[in-house]
């Protein structure tokens, strides 16, 4: 059984440890004093220099404290550059874990078992359903392998997501393909079955009343545009101003304008209720124009007692100005930038998306960036260099995952495309700024699990040691994943609901393992387990964190943060 050396337990003696408190008032009588001894001057946190080691090199970090001593060497998961050293030659520890979570679209290409455990090996963290495509028989038999997944898996685990359909307005079906040419003259009817050279059905019947003359309107996006001209009472008459081939069943935008259809319709309802029954993790729910569609749906949730969270999709025009309200009220937000772009000037799709992150930031909420992140990889081997920079922008900017869709659900490499996405969102981790301060979201302002993952952040970054954390309902490990640690948080639970909800959570690795009633067996069990996985090395510090919503081995007014070392 792995043995464990607790440390001292004080803050400044050993410029190591934040002490726990037994009341709110004690706390901030320590975080004061704190202030004022030790960790911040300027509003900067300082330390003594570091000496930071590599294989192959070492380096040192001036400070204006003095030198660290030779047992407090700061290991880092990369090697830094040197002078004879060039970008993409630095070698990642083995024991660093990529961070950014993958979502990946499951679709013909990747419904089989074979395929799941393989996309699961490679790097999925979460698995989506799009329930624009599929019926509720092949998503339950997705959701099977999946969970079967995960009941033979001790070192991994993924979490499922539902993608509502939503009020999509899509031409009808056509025999064959048709092709659009520029300056062509072409309708669109709401009249079902229509298909000739040059009219096509839609399936919205208010598509007429929901569009004006010198309305722009995309086809996939933007793959094909039209100038609408007039309008009957049942066609709409466009002129062709970008051609291709009008396929089945193609998703249709009016640039700047939503259609005004209820964000859950009838079929999305069901689907819902499909989720319900088959206890998915998440819902990510299209065209959300407001707040008050998810409080209709989470008090839904409410009345069946299902423990799903809801994330919103931010994809209409009509949602931008009611961001704010629309995040508060949700779980997390996805920026699905194709239909964004198809409603609003793509110009503006990059602020927005920086936006959305940063408010998600700011509410604590977790944020999925999606849409064309591989596009080219559906049909070709390799990813263009600028579909490599978007995946690395995107954890720059710190979002919690990156998503794949058609270059998994039905591309011709989709575990290529994992790979690709797992090995750019690592390096692009290995190379962000060492941090020794945490974002300061009004931390003082809230509750106390909120300061002391706080402080575990700094604690952790300081030290570079992971963080664990023992948590029934999740609270504190997504805390923690908000203020971004450097190393990864092993969030042990007991609770399996748990443990496939914190895949999503960004640096966040779950486990799962029941608890008995003596906290130092627990936590012996623990550092075992880690260490024999090779999770932990032997003589490594680790930043335990006992905080959060439900009490576990302490009374409910204290709260600890301890930095222990573990041998073998």
């Amino acid at each position: 059984m792995a043995t464990i050396n607790n440390m001292s337990t004080r803050m400044c003696r050993d410029h190591r440890i934040l002490s726990s408190s037994g009341n709110l008032s004690d706390v901030f009588v320590l975080e004061s004093r704190f202030r004022k001894r030790c960790f911040f001057q300027n509003s900067k946190f300082t330390v003594r220099s570091m000496k930071v080691s590599g294989q192959n090199q070492t380096r040192k970090l001036a400070s204006s404290n003095g030198p660290l001593t030779a047992s407090e060497k700061v290991s880092y998961p990369f090697e830094l550059l040197t002078n004879n050293q060039t970008l993409g030659k630095e070698n990642i520890n083995p024991i660093a874990r990529r961070k950014t979570k993958i979502v990946c679209t499951i679709g013909p290409s990747t419904s089989s078992r074979e395929m799941i455990w393989k996309l699961a090996e490679t790097g999925m963290n979460v698995a989506r359903l799009n329930m624009s495509h599929g019926d509720h028989a092949s998503h339950k038999k997705t959701i099977d392998l999946v969970k079967e997944y995960n009941a033979q898996s001790d070192d991994n685990v993924i979490a499922i997501m539902l993608d509502t359909k939503g009020p999509e307005v899509r031409s009808g079906d056509v025999p064959q393909p048709i092709t659009l040419k520029e300056g062509q003259e072409f309708n669109f009817t709401i009249k079902r079955g229509v298909s000739t050279e040059d009219t096509v059905s839609v399936n919205y019947d208010d598509f007429i009343n929901d569009v004006e003359a010198g309305d722009m309107l995309l086809v996939d996006g933007g793959m094909m545009s039209l100038s609408v001209k007039s309008k009957t009472k049942d066609a709409v008459k466009c002129v062709v101003v970008d051609g291709g081939e009008l396929k089945s069943r193609r998703h249709l935008n009016v640039r700047g304008k939503s259609a005004t259809l209820p964000s859950i319709t009838d079929k999305d309802w069901e689907d819902i209720k499909f989720g319900v029954d088959k206890q998915v993790d998440f819902y990510a729910v299209s065209f959300v124009k407001d707040e008050k569609v998810v409080h209709e749906l989470k008090d839904y949730l409410t009345s069946c007692n299902a423990d799903i969270q809801v994330i919103v999709k931010i994809e209409s025009a009509d949602s931008i100005p009611n961001l704010q309200s629309i995040i508060s009220a949700s779980d997390g937000a996805m920026v699905a930038r194709g239909d964004l772009g198809a409603e609003l000037p793509i110009e503006d799709v990059p602020l927005l998306q920086e936006d959305i992150i940063r408010r998600c930031h700011n509410m604590q909420k977790p944020v999925i960036v999606a849409t064309n992140m591989l596009e080219s990889m559906i049909d070709h081997p390799t990813p263009t260099r600028a579909e490599v920079s978007d995946i690395a922008i995107a954890v720059r900017e710190g979002a919690d995952a990156v998503m794949l869709s058609g270059e998994t659900a039905h591309g011709k490499y989709p575990l290529k495309a994992v790979k690709v996405m797992h090995t750019v969102a690592l390096r692009t981790e290995s190379s962000l700024p060492f941090n020794t301060t945490a974002p300061t979201h009004n931390v003082y302002k809230s509750h106390m699990g909120e300061m002391f993952a706080f402080h575990a952040t700094i604690m952790a970054n300081t030290l570079n040691t992971p963080i664990i954390v023992f948590t029934r309902t999740g609270s504190m490990a997504i805390l923690l994943s908000h203020y971004r640690p450097a190393s990864t948080i092993f969030a042990f639970t007991n609770e399996e609901r748990i443990k496939q909800r914190l895949a999503l959570y960004q640096g966040a690795m779950p486990i799962y393992m029941q608890f008995s009633d003596d906290a130092e067996e627990t936590f012996a069990r623990a550092l075992k387990l880690l260490l024999s996985k090779g999770l932990l090395m032997e003589g490594q510090n680790v930043t335990l964190v006992q905080s959060g919503a439900q009490p576990i081995w302490r009374r409910e007014s204290t709260h600890h943060i301890q930095v222990r070392k573990v041998q073998a």
